[in-house]
């Protein structure tokens, strides 16, 4: 069950390194482009369920809903041999409930935030999972001191991250000149980030092309976005912002600084040593609401890792193009903000552990079914 474009490229990984352990094995659930080619059959396409914020859920509720039906009947009729669930709590938890009442063991790989918010939550999750699959460093002690069996696996976007990126044939390719300031804009993977987030970050874009003349954008979207949707809210600016379907890597590798919304893109940012500006912003109901819930001093992954506020992080109405423009300006002009950015990223990514997440989960599962 992978809700949106992060957990359907780790779940796709995962699914190759089970397949690569036992051939015969077959998988359905919810999921995108990458679990379709990696060989799920997918029941529902992750894009009809991702959302942001707690108003924006409701226009969803709907298909929401007969997701829910059809997958309890599946787990019901078809019995599988394990569930694994991949983040997106409030419908994976549910489920959780649906395979426990039939005795299908559960696996939960990638936590749900409990840590930030509802922490209330742990409870359900320990009565419904059987084990837990964790990705940050310091969810396995929260999970364990809870009673819960967890294994702390390493990242799966260190399995994805490119080994070595020829940067010069990425920059003859991009046609891009020695000393010109690139910046990467990753407004998100789901349409209600990129309504909030894209105009925002245009209208910064224009300030600092009358600062940098020669200053390149870059748009790399994720594989739930269409394009189409893109170039309708580009279509009011004058500054040439060239959009990207493909290897965010080799983008973010050309990347001075980039503008990123918050979630896993900011973890992405900075594996590839790429200082950013993390930005979040939802409906106002939706702030108000999780102004109040959350828990932690920090909304960027990168900064709860670190344990500190590597990057600049802007909330709501502070997400504005004169502050993300001034943002990037400080971090553009100043060598040494860059550089010591630069070095705590570094040790973020060394705190992430090992390759191999998906191979290591995928070991864990064969496990439990067998």
């Amino acid at each position: 069950m992978a809700g949106e474009a992060s957990a359907d490229l780790h779940g796709s990984h995962l699914v190759k390194a089970m397949k690569g352990m036992d051939t015969h094995m077959v998988f359905w659930g919810i999921g995108g482009q990458r679990m379709e080619r990696a060989g799920v059959r997918i029941l529902i396409p992750s894009s009809d369920m991702a959302v942001v914020g707690l108003t924006e859920v409701f226009f969803r509720l709907r298909t929401i809903a007969k997701a829910r039906g059809k997958l309890k009947s599946i787990l019901k009729n078809n019995h599988p041999d394990l569930l694994i669930l991949i983040d997106y709590p409030d419908f994976n938890i549910h489920m959780a409930g649906i395979a426990k009442r039939f005795n299908i063991p559960v696996l939960y790989y990638i936590s749900p935030q409990v840590w930030a918010w509802r922490r209330g939550r742990v409870r359900k999750i320990s009565r419904r999972v059987d084990r837990m699959a964790v990705i940050l460093p310091f969810e396995e002690e929260f999970y364990r001191k809870r009673g819960m069996k967890v294994d702390f696996v390493g990242h799966p976007l260190l399995d994805a991250l490119p080994v070595q990126i020829d940067k010069e044939k990425v920059k003859e390719k991009l046609g891009l000149n020695q000393g010109c300031p690139v910046v990467g804009l990753l407004p998100g993977s789901r349409k209600e980030e990129i309504k909030n987030l894209l105009p925002v970050m245009i209208r910064a874009a224009e300030i600092l092309e009358r600062r940098y003349h020669s200053i390149r954008f870059f748009l790399p979207l994720a594989p739930t976005i269409k394009r189409e949707f893109a170039q309708s809210i580009l279509q009011d600016t004058s500054v040439e912002i060239k959009i990207f379907q493909g290897d965010i890597y080799e983008i973010l590798s050309m990347c001075d600084i980039a503008l990123v919304a918050s979630g896993t893109a900011t973890l992405e940012t900075a594996l590839m040593e790429v200082p950013m500006i993390i930005a979040y912003k939802v409906s106002p109901i939706s702030y108000w609401t999780a102004k109040r819930v959350v828990k932690v001093p920090h909304i960027g992954l990168v900064n709860l890792v670190a344990g500190e506020g590597v990057v600049p992080e802007l909330v709501q109405d502070e997400v504005t193009p004169e502050r993300l423009a001034h943002e990037a300006v400080t971090i553009l002009d100043s060598d040494n903000l860059r550089e010591n950015m630069i070095e705590k990223l570094r040790g973020i990514k060394v705190s992430l552990g090992k390759r191999w997440a998906s191979r290591t989960t995928a070991k864990i599962a064969l496990k439990m079914m067998r």
